[in-house]
């Protein structure tokens, strides 16, 4: 069967302009969220040694993820089950200086933002293994899932007990259930089709799924069929040969894939884009009453066609499945916007695309007033005074409860606008917004300009300002001591205890707390920074060995909850000081700046 070029899917599938915030091109890397500069340099801090002990393979207590991506129909039981004992795909003939070593796969250097190449030490590829596949995605912190991303996807060889092929799989399918689609699709295609396992073959599906790009399942089919059938490849092979102009071969495969079962959502799903290619015999009209549940599959097949999924759907997919809308290109711009502040709370979108995808809404849209939200955010950061700026800025805060994403999305989305806001005292109550703001997008150089004035000021006025600068600043910038955080303790109240512990746990994984003090406000707010568990013990001889990649797995492994509030602040200690201890402190201290902020 002839494969369909990728100029074929878009002129049966768009039959119009490409879309902007298009997937990457073949190898190219993914965007990266981190701002210029940042981390680079930043004085050492010291952490707490860690306690011996080697870590468990036993499953670390994790907090419960409310939503996990389901798998697309024949997936359901074959992806986590699937027998590794499968015969080999047959080899395809490539020229040998056309191959890919597989040994070490991943398309970030640390010259481009990656970790080293040690990243996972000599830790055991059962233990990762076991740890990637536990975690329940999206995590708590925005910073854990950035970091998490750049140690997936860098280039790092194969650890012991591991099977190549399977390395990458289980990389790519904790990608895609971060949200990160596009990055779980470079993964997958750095590593040549005769290489894949049984599961990367399954992994690589639910990545063209995630990109809601039917023509990347087509180099898999044929190769699926000598892992076993199902229903899912089934659809493909029809879906494929239909892009390839064999309407006749399309329509029978189709059916045969259907075999005597009843007419169901998924079925109709795949005839729908049968239809959208050379076989418009095909056209299927989609009922969505009765569906009660999204999966990647139903995701793929609608979005690939620009099919609207009803809203109601994606609480049932999780919130991962709203990052892949986000970068679905055959959803314009405007239908877009709602599901990128979500992906950039998740740590897929950075503020720069967020500003970007509303720009391209504005395009489209041309001049719909100085209140539509495109013009606003033009005002925010090209306004022609303060003021006016400012204004713009807050106008985005006050709105954040009843848009996506909440208050989080519009800190991310005005985050350098806030940054061009010189320091001045004529906004002293909007520094705590205004810090955490610029710090949402990694501005802590910018942040810290307002140290100053944060100290001059009322600490009733400043408290919020101050505690974050205390955590986020690159240096110590604002006075630390006993007194100062008792102050800020007395002044939260009764209903700031969760908040308090977290401040203290920050500051104490980032060592700013001598150690007198750090004894007595552990003491003073109940909180057990010399708790053992299994969690600390692991993540603490992983930074002992200097193991950024597995710190940071652990990191994710410690936050799988969407609420902070269900973040053990043990835990946070534990993560902070690991990040800390393993070259990864601006990431430590953007994490417990984000606890502040999001309690």
């Amino acid at each position: 069967m002839r494969q369909p070029s990728k100029r074929v899917l878009v002129a049966a599938l768009a039959g119009a302009a490409a879309i902007a915030l298009s997937l990457p091109a073949f190898g190219e890397g993914p965007e990266s969220l981190l701002p210029p500069g940042f981390g680079e340099p930043a004085p050492s801090q010291p952490a707490p040694a860690p306690t011996p002990g080697a870590p468990q393979l036993a499953p670390v207590t994790p907090v419960p993820a409310e939503n996990a991506t389901e798998p697309m129909p024949g997936a359901e039981t074959a992806l986590p089950g699937q027998d590794e004992t499968a015969q080999a795909n047959e080899p395809v003939e490539l020229p040998d200086a056309a191959r890919r070593s597989i040994d070490a796969v991943g398309p970030l250097t640390p010259d481009l933002g990656g970790l080293g190449a040690e990243a996972f030490g000599r830790a055991d590829g059962r233990f990762l293994t076991a740890l990637m596949r536990r975690v329940e995605a999206p995590v708590a912190s925005r910073w854990v899932s950035i970091l998490l991303r750049r140690a997936l996807l860098s280039r790092v060889p194969v650890p012991i007990n591991a099977d190549p092929a399977d390395w990458v799989a289980d990389r790519a399918l904790l990608l895609l259930r971060m949200g990160e689609a596009d990055a779980a699709r470079v993964l997958v295609e750095s590593v040549d089709v005769d290489k894949f396992s049984p599961r990367l073959l399954l992994v690589a599906r639910e990545a063209a799924l995630a990109n809601a790009d039917p023509t990347m399942l087509c180099p898999l089919v044929d190769s699926a069929a000598r892992i076993g059938d199902d229903r899912g490849w089934g659809y493909a092979r029809a879906i494929c040969a239909s892009l390839s102009g064999e309407g006749a071969t399309s329509s029978m495969l189709l059916d045969k894939a259907r075999g005597r079962s009843s007419r169901t959502i998924d079925y109709s799903l795949a005839e729908k884009v049968v239809g959208a290619g050379s076989n418009t015999r095909r056209a299927s009209v989609i009922e969505w009453q009765g569906v009660d549940r999204l999966n990647s599959w139903r995701f793929g097949m609608a979005a690939s066609v620009g099919l609207e999924i009803p809203a109601a759907l994606y609480e049932t997919g999780g919130p991962q499945m709203l990052a892949w809308r986000a970068r679905a290109p055959m959803y314009h711009p405007e239908d877009r916007v709602g599901a990128a502040r979500v992906a950039a709370v998740l740590g897929v979108f950075s503020n720069a695309a967020l500003v970007d995808l509303y720009g391209q809404v504005s395009e489209r849209e041309g001049d719909t007033g100085r209140d539509a939200p495109a013009a606003r955010l033009h005002v925010a950061y090209a306004g022609d005074d303060a003021a006016s700026r400012m204004d713009a800025i807050r106008s985005f805060w006050s709105e954040a409860d009843s848009q996506p994403g909440g208050l989080y999305a519009a800190e991310i989305l005005t985050a350098r606008a806030a940054a061009r806001i010189v320091p001045n005292d004529s906004f002293a109550a909007d520094y705590g917004r205004l810090i955490a703001t610029m710090l949402s997008a990694g501005l802590d150089i910018q942040a810290a300009r307002w140290a100053p004035l944060v100290e001059a000021s009322s600490p009733s006025i400043a408290d919020q300002a101050w505690a974050l600068l205390a955590v986020g600043a690159p240096r110590v910038a604002v006075d630390i001591n006993y007194s100062r955080i008792d102050g800020y303790g007395a002044r939260l109240g009764n209903g700031g205890v969760d908040k308090m512990r977290i401040l203290i746990a920050g500051l104490a994984g980032l060592g700013r707390l001598s150690a007198r003090d750090r004894t007595n406000l552990a003491t003073r707010y109940d909180l057990a920074i010399g708790q053992q568990t299994s969690f600390t013990r692991a993540i603490d001889r992983a930074a002992a060995r200097g193991e950024q990649g597995t710190v940071a797995l652990l990191a994710a492994t410690g936050m799988q909850t969407r609420n902070w509030h269900n973040v053990p602040p043990t835990q946070l200690y534990h993560i902070v000081a690991a990040l800390s201890r393993t070259g990864n402190e601006p990431t430590a201290r953007m994490i417990a700046a984000e606890a502040l902020s999001r309690l």
